[in-house]
């Protein structure tokens, strides 16, 4: 039968775009459906949102031919440290120390401005990729050798494979019949851009308090990125402060290190919780992103991981297609499904403990957590392994754009 295009992606943030080039990069027709306008992300204005790019995410985007536009705004993550956070004191005598001297392929990662991820994207998109904006994907009809979308202007698209990057609550999914199972964690992330006296030298601080952990992780200049996890409760009490009340209760968190600061952009804050899809496709049907697996933020891996399905999938599907196989069938879509699937359950799990762990205020608990982070920082092999971890770099199989190879 004729089809519109070979894969159609629903979900224009930042995983569905990716995934779009990497895809059309290899020689398929690809369209891209985004409920929002093109260009209301898109600005020069600065509003703090910003993400910690694993190496393995930097190379996929230096694959897809991104890095260099990219490399100018971003900010390279030397050193991470790691530690029982007491408002005021810092790091505590026993933390974990990360530098990426130790490991030979660079910094720890990046971090990077959501305005210049997207707008990079978005520029790439225009003469590689049909990007249909401020439309929605509002139906789907299944059938043996196709899926048919309906839009919400009225058009329907017919493709060998429905992608939904259409994050937690995505509706491809629940059409499909894929339920998720998961739990909300009684925390609000409080998020904000900072301006400090002071450099941070390329080092990412965070510190685990029993409310919930608090990142400072560095832009270009003298500025950071804070990610602080409340309990609702206190979260929704700070959230509705003015901005200098918000910096008086923030202060004695953030500590004297970077001297003094005040707030740079617009505050945001977000409930956290655990979402993971039972089953990442069905028949013409494959999730990436938080439409598979939503995740907390107290490692920062929630675009890495979207970006390991990217590659798992590109690699999956444009495999297959060169070996003249239906990259809709269930077939070859089981093998993305082997191949992302338990990693990422693993590493939801994983912090999900990381974050329950250190949320308690047991004395014994206390004791053996400073003395297992300074077990690892003393030990360099079990340094070098967190870093590699941390880094995107021991995911196996590695998928080719993770390396930094083209499809």
């Amino acid at each position: 039968m004729n089809f519109d295009v070979d894969i159609l992606i629903a979900g224009g943030g930042l995983n569905g775009p990716t995934l779009a080039l990497a895809l059309a990069d290899a020689g398929l027709s690809v369209a891209v459906v985004d409920p929002r306008p093109a260009d209301q992300r898109a600005g020069d204005a600065f509003d703090g949102r910003a993400y910690a790019l694993a190496i393995a995410s930097q190379r996929l985007l230096k694959a897809l031919g991104l890095w260099s536009e990219l490399a100018p705004n971003s900010q390279p993550i030397r050193e991470v440290k790691a530690s029982q956070g007491l408002p005021g004191e810092g790091a505590g005598t026993l933390f974990l120390h990360f530098d990426s001297a130790e490991i030979e392929e660079g910094p720890v990662g990046y971090m990077l401005e959501d305005r210049f991820l997207y707008r990079a994207l978005l520029s790439a998109m225009s003469s590689r990729v049909q990007h249909i904006a401020g439309v929605s994907v509002i139906g789907q009809e299944v059938g043996q050798t196709a899926v048919t979308a309906r839009l919400s202007d009225g058009r329907s698209l017919t493709a060998r494979l429905l992608i939904g990057a259409d994050g937690r609550g995505s509706q491809v999914a629940a059409r499909a019949g894929i339920t998720r199972r998961g739990w909300t964690y009684g925390q609000t992330a409080l998020v904000a851009a900072i301006d400090h006296e002071l450099p941070h030298h390329g080092i990412a601080q965070q510190y685990f308090m029993s409310t919930g952990p608090l990142a400072i992780l560095p832009l270009p200049g003298n500025r950071s990125s804070v990610v602080w996890s409340e309990t609702d409760a206190n979260a929704k009490s700070i959230a509705a402060l003015d901005d200098d009340a918000f910096l008086n209760v923030l202060r004695p968190r953030f500590g004297d290190y970077l001297g003094a600061i005040s707030l740079a952009g617009p505050r945001f804050t977000y409930p956290l919780s655990l979402s993971l899809a039972v089953e990442y496709v069905r028949p013409r049907i494959a999730l990436v992103g938080d439409a598979a697996h939503g995740v907390h933020p107290v490692a920062g891996q929630g675009l890495n991981m979207g970006l390991r399905d990217v590659a798992a999938l590109a690699e999956t599907l444009v495999d297959a297609a060169r070996r003249g196989e239906d990259i809709g069938s269930e077939l070859v879509l089981e093998r993305y499904q082997g191949w992302r699937r338990f990693d990422a359950t693993s590493l939801a799990l994983g912090m999900d403990s990381v974050n329950r762990l250190f949320g308690s205020d047991n004395a014994i608990l206390s004791a053996a957590r400073g003395l297992g982070m300074g077990l690892v920082s003393a030990v360099p092999a079990l340094r070098r392994n967190f870093m590699r971890q941390a880094a995107g770099l021991q995911v196996d199989p590695m998928p080719r754009l993770l390396t930094g190879q083209p499809l």
